[in-house]
């Protein structure tokens, strides 16, 4: 792989280009990219043409720059999630058609719960974390409820290391924290009010998978105004179907003493 003088690859400093970007900055001057990523203007300049070229990014007619359509269809074609996604954005569709405020499907990925889908509608509550957004696993519900179904390795992990408290209810203290997670795996859900923002109360409930693993969280951000816990059933019985879509039996079916 090439390197630069620095000892730095090159495609450690791209990385450091599509890091930039964020919901929030989409699109960006090449003096802008440079900055963020840290870069020489001269080598954010050569790299951002190169990666135009391919596609990668693409310029708007004033010179800014966008992550371009080529990288999100390769993104696509590989990506261990497409499963996960197709089998769960019939249920998420008709949740939200239900609960009217925010429906999320976040997953693992190191130290935080990355949403990879979310529906939502004008007049829902206020979230802070859209598609691809990225929370702490000890802030949100579904992080929580990552963390307790997750291998032991990942509730050290979390518990070990810093803890940003968002709101005077975010949870912080590390036995409180093993008091939750070990209720989460008793009960099956979580509900937290008020941890990410005041306002909103997230309710979040484990996803498996055919081999009965916990792959995902389903969850709803909905008011804070101690209702929440009413929306248990309906994502229970959306996670099942997304469990089935997923090759999950259902529970209580015998298992075929012809698969192994």
């Amino acid at each position: 792989m090439s390197r630069t003088g620095s000892g730095e690859s090159v495609i450690s400093r791209v990385v450091r280009i599509f890091e930039a970007f964020t919901s929030s900055r989409r699109a960006l001057t090449v003096t802008e990219l440079s900055r963020l990523s840290g870069l020489h203007i001269a080598t954010a300049s050569r790299l951002v043409a190169e990666l135009v070229s391919h596609g990668l990014l693409t310029r708007t007619a004033d010179g800014r720059v966008l992550v371009g359509m080529r990288m999100w269809e390769l993104a696509q074609r590989a990506s261990p999630t497409l499963a996960l996604r197709e089998a769960a954005m019939p249920y998420l569709e008709d949740l939200h058609a239900v609960v009217g405020h925010h429906v999320q499907l976040g997953v693992v990925d190191g130290a935080e719960v990355l949403f990879l889908e979310r529906l939502s509608a004008p007049v829902a509550v206020v979230n802070v974390t859209p598609i691809a957004g990225r929370l702490p696993l000890h802030v949100s519900a579904s992080g929580l409820v990552l963390v307790a179904f997750g291998p032991p390795e990942l509730q050290e992990r979390m518990l070990a290391g810093a803890r940003e408290r968002l709101t005077a209810h975010t949870l912080t203290d590390q036995e409180h924290l093993r008091r939750v997670l070990a209720g989460i795996r008793r009960d099956g859900y979580i509900v937290t009010n008020g941890h990410v923002h005041p306002d909103a109360s997230g309710i979040a409930v484990p996803i498996r998978d055919a081999r009965d693993a916990v792959v995902a969280a389903l969850s709803v951000i909905v008011p804070n105004d101690g209702q929440a816990f009413a929306w248990i059933p309906v994502l229970r019985a959306s996670a099942r179907g997304i469990a089935r879509g997923l090759g999950a039996r259902p529970a209580g079916a015998a298992k075929n003493p012809l698969i192994q």
